[in-house]
C-alpha cells in the first residue's frame, strides 16, 4: 500500500540550503561560522551556478569532485516501517549528509529533502539487499553521530554498514603566475561500521586485519588469521572485508 500523505508529510522543499538572493552567500559576520563553512551552506544547487559564486567569491574557477556520491538520481524503492511508500529517484548529499528525491528523472523536475527518519528505508537494489537508512554510530574518536549508513551484510553474528562521507577543502588562488590556483575541492571518503548480535549500538571498524581481529572473539581469531591468509584477502577492500564477516557469521560450516 502507498502512502501519498505519508510521502507529503515526509519530503520537504530542496531549497532549504539556497540563500533566497540567488548567488549570494549568508552573512558570515557575528555569526562564529567561518567563511568555508558559509560556503558549504549553499553547495547544493546547479552546478554551473556554484562555479559561477565561486569565481566571484575566490577568484577560482572551478572545483573538483562534488558534495553528491553520484551526482545522477538512481530509482529506489523507499519504505517508511518496513511497508511500502513508493518508488523515487534518489542521490545522496553526503556532504550534508541528505538524501534527496525525485517522482521522475525528469530534469524539470525539483528534487525534495527526504527527511531523516529512522523508519525510512531505501532500497539501493530493489531486493533489499542493500538498505540505506538514518542511523545513530559511534565513530573511531568515540563521537556519538547521526547519519546515513548502507547495510552490507547482516549475519547471526555482525551486521557491516558503509559510510560514506564528503569533506570540503577551500581553494587558494595563486600568489604568483608561477604557480597554479589550488580548487575547491570535495573529497569522499567511506568508512565501515559493524554492529555486534545482541549489542544495541554501531560502531566504527577499523579496516585492517588487526583493527578487525579486535572485534572478535578469542575463539575465532586464530581461524580468522589462517583464513585471512589462505585467502589473501585485503580488509581494506570491501569484498574483502564482506567475505570476512561472512566466515564469522557462519562459524559451523567453517
Amino acid at each position: 500500500m502507498k502512502h501519498p500523505l505519508l510521502v507529503f508529510i515526509y519530503l520537504m522543499s530542496s531549497g532549504y540550503l539556497f540563500a533566497q538572493t540567488a548567488g549570494q552567500f549568508s552573512s558570515v559576520g557575528g555569526s562564529g561560522m567561518g567563511y568555508t563553512q558559509a560556503l558549504v551552506n549553499q553547495i547544493v544547487g546547479d552546478t554551473k551556478t556554484q562555479k559561477e559564486i565561486l569565481s566571484k567569491r575566490t577568484g577560482i574557477n572551478e572545483f573538483t569532485g562534488s558534495p553528491y556520491v553520484t551526482d545522477t538520481f538512481s530509482q529506489v524503492n523507499i519504505y517508511y516501517n518496513e511497508e511500502l511508500m513508493d518508488q523515487f529517484f534518489y542521490r545522496y548529499n553526503a556532504l550534508n549528509e541528505e538524501v534527496e528525491v525525485k517522482k521522475t528523472n525528469s530534469s524539470d523536475e525539483t528534487p525534495k529533502r527526504l527527511m531523516a527518519d529512522k523508519e525510512i528505508q531505501i532500497d539501493l537494489t530493489g531486493n533489499k539487499e542493500r538498505i540505506m537508512s538514518f542511523k545513530t554510530f559511534i565513530d573511531k574518536n568515540k563521537n556519538t553521530t547521526n547519519g546515513y549508513l548502507t547495510l552490507l551484510l547482516k549475519g547471526q553474528n555482525f551486521d557491516l554498514y558503509r559510510r560514506i562521507r564528503v569533506k570540503f577543502t577551500e581553494g587558494q588562488k595563486a600568489q604568483n603566475s608561477f604557480v597554479p590556483n589550488t580548487p575547491n575541492r570535495f573529497t569522499q571518503f567511506t568508512e565501515y561500521y559493524y554492529q555486534k548480535d545482541g549489542i544495541n549500538r554501531i560502531d566504527e571498524l577499523k579496516q585492517s586485519n588487526s583493527g578487525l581481529l579486535k572485534i572478535l572473539p578469542n575463539e575465532i581469531k586464530s581461524k580468522m588469521k589462517e583464513y585471512l591468509k589462505e585467502n589473501k584477502l585485503n580488509i581494506k577492500q570491501e569484498l574483502d572485508l564482506i567475505k570476512a564477516l561472512e566466515f564469522v557469521n557462519n562459524p559451523i560450516s567453517n
